[in-house]
């Protein structure tokens, strides 16, 4: 497990440096939307919700909506997302019952080699360096996924999704605290030529929150994607410049025209299995669905349910956390490319097996175990950053639209077209391609493979096919555990998503237990040290961003991450 600790480690420092930490003396105060209503977004920032909003009480559908969210999140919230970037979409049709993932995730250039991030000594490169050149960006996939998702579930045009993202660009909006923060940071994206001009105003000094930002290249853009669709990035003058862009500067990417052409979105039944008594969907690999059902299939085996909040209830949730991270890091990559044992994964054998390992006391250490259809591979050496947001929207039909949108790390390469950030992708794949013998690991480099993500955006169903919560967040290698706590919160301690939400986050690697200490009483501290499990400040990776929605018997009822600057409303 050390490569998980050296990604949390790498990831804290890039996030430490570019955005503020919530302070951790009190438990944050949660951010709920009261039940009651029959549609909602919850979101990272409030002029994304009333964007989503607007689309709603126009007519419009989840989908529908999602564009609109993910058009203005760009724009306000470029440090996590964008047109430049890739996310993933679990989708719920209440009318059918179905659950469609839609994958946006970016794809390597037709010429990239397993040693794109060698340099010329045979090493790999420094993870600083490789963010910012132009081997770091992959084709964008986000637009070209919600326009998928849009034309099967969309009510109203798609040239009508885009109004209030050409508003805020023409017209300017007030700079958030975050955005603020991270153009200010030290970390190497907010530093290349095109960030400091976007973040520097006319006195030569550095925006700041409240100041009022015009982004006239975007309105351009997103005017353009209205018209055009997806084409618009993908095609044209937007997709000239973006391949220029990738070739500028000592490592040129390999981007081309014709890669951004072939991009393609993937649609495909959602992953869902039963948890108890409800039926929980994510999207598969290379996403973080597997590892969000391993673990929660190993605490099925556990009496988790019977300890909210108690020292025995966050034990078995740190010891289901690291053995499903012993398993995800060595197994799960792009299926296109890899056989990733989905299946053996979550057998119910095997995760009653791997449930068994955990004992009365937390072991030294774990490894990953050996799921049916697992062949060799080699430890991973990925150094996953954190720079995603999510966002969560329910129609007044009772569709569902739960994704997580990235541009990898803070502002992606920190390299502009259009008035937006190009990603920076492809260092999500892990740097050495093989071990010392030779053996391949899932997430090496490929032409055309798309890196192994964390996004492990949720929908949660009941046994009948109903619609029960949703959610998901940002948060680097730690999404998994973000994700798995809010879930475990509300399906096993009964808690309100909110509430949940709010619970102190613990991500548990291999020998390493990174946490919001101060959030847990000296009760919880010292009773969960006795039991081999001691929590550490300072390398938890990017703080989370849960957004949630859920059922109640008045209505939906939404929670915001209070770490955060995001709400939950509706219409």
């Amino acid at each position: 497990m050390k490569p998980l600790f050296l990604t949390l480690v790498l990831a804290a420092l890039l996030s430490a440096c570019a955005l503020p930490h919530a302070s951790t003396a009190q438990p944050p105060k949660p951010a709920a939307a009261p039940a009651g209503a029959k549609a909602m977004v919850a979101a990272a920032n409030p002029m994304a919700v009333e964007a989503g909003l607007k689309v709603l009480r126009a007519g419009g559908t989840a989908a529908d909506a999602a564009v609109a969210v993910q058009a203005v999140l760009g724009l306000v919230e470029p440090q996590s997302s964008g047109l430049g970037g890739g996310a993933f979409l679990v989708y719920y049709d209440a009318r059918t019952k179905a659950v469609t993932a839609y994958n946006g995730r970016e794809t390597a250039p037709a010429a990239a080699t397993p040693t794109l991030f060698y340099g010329e000594n045979g090493q790999p490169l420094n993870k600083g360096a490789a963010i910012v050149s132009g081997r770091s960006t992959g084709a964008p996939g986000a637009v070209a996924m919600l326009e998928m998702a849009q034309k099967a579930h969309g009510k109203l045009a798609w040239k009508d999704l885009f109004g209030e993202a050409e508003r805020l660009a023409d017209q300017g909006f007030p700079v958030p605290n975050r955005m603020a923060a991270a153009a200010s940071s030290r970390a190497p994206q907010a530093a290349p030529p095109d960030a400091l001009k976007y973040f520097t105003k006319a006195d030569g000094t550095k925006i700041q929150a409240g100041d009022i930002l015009r982004n006239p290249a975007y309105a351009a853009t997103v005017r353009k994607i209205a018209k055009e669709g997806s084409k618009a990035l993908l095609e044209g003058e937007i997709a000239e410049a973006i391949v220029a862009k990738v070739r500028e500067g000592a490592m040129p990417g390999a981007l081309s025209l014709a890669d951004l052409k072939a991009y393609r979105p993937k649609a495909s039944p959602a992953l869902c299995r039963p948890y108890r008594v409800y039926v929980v969907c994510l999207p598969p690999a290379p996403a973080g669905g597997p590892g969000v059902l391993e673990a929660l299939g190993i605490l099925e085996n556990t009496d988790i349910a019977r300890h909210p909040n108690t020292v025995e209830g966050w034990y078995l949730f740190s010891q289901a956390s690291r053995l499903m991270y012993a398993d995800r890091d060595r197994y799960v990559g792009d299926p296109d490319f890899v056989e990733v044992p989905t299946e053996g994964l979550l057998d119910r054998a095997y995760v009653a097996e791997r449930a068994k390992l955990i004992g009365p006391v937390a072991a030294a250490t774990v490894a990953p175990g050996k799921p049916r259809g697992a062949g060799p591979r080699a430890p991973d050496a990925t150094r996953e950053v954190s720079g995603t947001s999510h966002f969560v929207v329910v129609d007044r039909w009772g569709n569902v639209a739960s994704i997580t949108t990235t541009v990898e790390s803070v502002f992606g390469s920190g390299r502009m077209v259009g008035g937006f950030f190009l990603n920076n992708q492809l260092t999500d794949f892990s740097f050495s391609p093989t071990d010392r013998d030779g053996a391949p690991a899932a997430n090496a480099v490929a032409p055309g493979k798309r890196p192994r993500s964390s996004m492990s955006p949720a929908i949660v169903l009941d046994r009948e096919g109903r619609f029960v919560a949703a959610v998901g967040s940002p948060g680097g290698p730690s999404i998994l555990a973000y994700t798995l706590k809010a879930l475990v919160g509300v399906l096993d301690w009964k808690m309100p998503m909110a509430d949940a939400i709010a619970l102190p986050n613990l991500i548990a690697g291999g020998s390493f237990y990174a946490a919001e200490v101060e959030k847990f009483s000296p009760e919880l501290r010292a009773g969960l040290e006795a039991k081999g499990v001691k929590l550490t400040s300072g390398f938890g990776a990017e703080g989370s961003g849960l957004h949630g929605v859920e059922v109640t018997p008045q209505g939906l009822r939404g929670g915001a991450d209070p770490r955060r600057e995001g709400v939950a409303r509706a219409p």
